[in-house]
């Protein structure tokens, strides 16, 4: 572990930085249309962006219901928009100032797709190549950059990740802090995710040795950070609602209405698998995934794939709008995809 004061350390920080500029330029580029070419707001599903914008000027009210809980990143845009409302000349300024915020995120997931890259796979071009075949998606221009807040959740996923693969267990908390305060799937997504990490890991069947031989350490800082990001929710709705909300009671709350539970859950199951934008955004990442994925540590592919089946489980059982287990899939998945599929591409050539 380098010092801060080693010279290889401050030039990693130093390119890191540089590539965080270029992706954060390249995001701005790709989210461009909504600020001059159609209002996300207007969309068909993509009805909650009406809701952020509406948080990050000031206006949103009670009947934004569960979304108004997703504080995050409307919060970050409207720091922006206060440097911006009246500046902003023909672009309108909140959705200019959620374009930043998504921006930042996207481009400070895949800073992290670089780095995890070069981590796992002792290939900085694999890393380089992932990053800009996660930019490229379907998701990352239509969903991520529209005002909606899935680009803050999908960077504090993969925070996580590379916390627990560097080591770095300290910044766990504040993660899961950040995290639930993004977007309430985020709770879910961020334990199953662990528990299956610390379960691979813990029966030693990682590559990294140190981190083999920490298991309870790495338990006992995954399980402070669950009971922080549940202290939260509970928190965050306290702060909203003046009233005591148990993350349980949210959850039934937000239960879809089916006529049976079995029929209609495996109902909404068929078609979340037959909506286009799924098929979009993974109808050429997972083919050219798929032959590498075997390369990467198993604890991460574990993991990814138990966070997986907990998106189609809640999918499922709250009657999901079109579009939003594809959403979740990539949250997740998306990173692994883009680094095997851009591992494959430089087999290629």
């Amino acid at each position: 572990m380098a010092s801060p004061g080693d010279k290889h350390a401050e030039i990693t920080v130093a390119k890191l930085g540089s590539l965080f500029l270029l992706f954060f330029l390249i995001a701005g580029g790709l989210g461009y249309p909504v600020l001059s070419r159609y209002d996300p707001r207007q969309t068909p599903g993509l009805s909650d962006v009406k809701i952020y914008a509406e948080m990050v000027s000031g206006t949103a009210g009670a009947d934004a219901g569960h979304v108004r809980f997703r504080v995050l990143v409307p919060f970050v845009a409207r720091q922006i928009y206060r440097i911006v409302d009246g500046r902003s000349a023909s672009w309108d300024p909140v959705m200019f100032s959620l374009l930043v915020a998504d921006s930042v995120f996207v481009a400070a997931t895949a800073v992290l797709i670089v780095a995890l890259g070069t981590r796992c796979l002792g290939n900085s071009t694999v890393g380089l190549l992932g990053a800009f075949v996660y930019l490229v998606n379907f998701a990352v221009p239509n969903l991520r950059l529209v005002g909606l807040v899935d680009a803050g959740e999908g960077f504090f996923l993969l925070a996580l990740l590379w916390s627990l693969v560097e080591g770095r267990l300290w910044p766990l908390p504040l993660i899961a802090i950040l995290g639930t305060l993004t977007k309430e799937s985020f709770v879910p997504f961020s334990i199953a995710f662990g528990a299956v990490w610390w379960l691979v890991m813990r029966s030693g069947r990682v590559s990294d040795r140190q981190l083999a031989e920490t298991p309870k350490r790495i338990g006992v800082w995954l399980t402070i950070s669950w009971g922080v990001s549940w202290g939260a929710f509970v928190g965050l709705h306290r702060a909203i609602e003046g009233t005591f909300t148990s993350p349980l009671e949210f959850a039934l709350g937000l239960q879809g209405s089916h006529d049976s539970l079995a029929s209609g859950c495996l109902a909404h199951f068929v078609r979340s698998l037959a909506d286009h934008q799924l098929w979009y955004t993974f109808l050429w990442l997972l083919p050219t995934a798929i032959p590498k994925l075997k390369q990467f540590p198993r604890a991460w592919l574990a993991a990814t794939g138990a966070a997986c089946a907990v998106a189609f489980a809640l999918d499922a059982f709250y009657g999901g709008a079109p579009g939003t287990i594809g959403r979740a899939l990539f949250t997740i998945a998306g990173p692994v995809l883009s680094l095997s599929s851009a591992k494959l591409l430089l087999g290629l050539l």
